[in-house]
């Protein structure tokens, strides 16, 4: 009986790829912080590789980055806020 394994996808090589990467791994509106934190952060990843890959869309990319970083900046802020809150 042949498993089915899913083949891994290829790495997103332009700006346009990875907006497309980082729309299909969207998380559910309703999905925890820390979800969202994750997937922000490794937005901010996949920006960064691009800027370095995709020179003609280096500029565009940097701004990807900063805005995914300050994404997950406010996340983190809220799920402190959160913590405390608690204690």
């Amino acid at each position: 009986m042949a498993t089915s394994k899913k083949k891994p996808e290829p790495e997103p090589r332009t700006l346009a790829e990875a907006h497309e990467f980082v729309q299909r791994t969207r998380p559910a509106s309703d999905a925890s912080p820390a979800v969202w934190l994750a997937y922000r952060r490794a937005n901010a990843r996949l920006y960064d590789h691009i800027a370095d890959v995709d020179r003609g869309h280096h500029h565009e990319s940097k701004y990807y980055v900063g805005y995914e970083q300050r994404k997950a900046e406010e996340i983190a802020a809220q799920i402190q806020e959160e913590d405390q809150a608690d204690n």
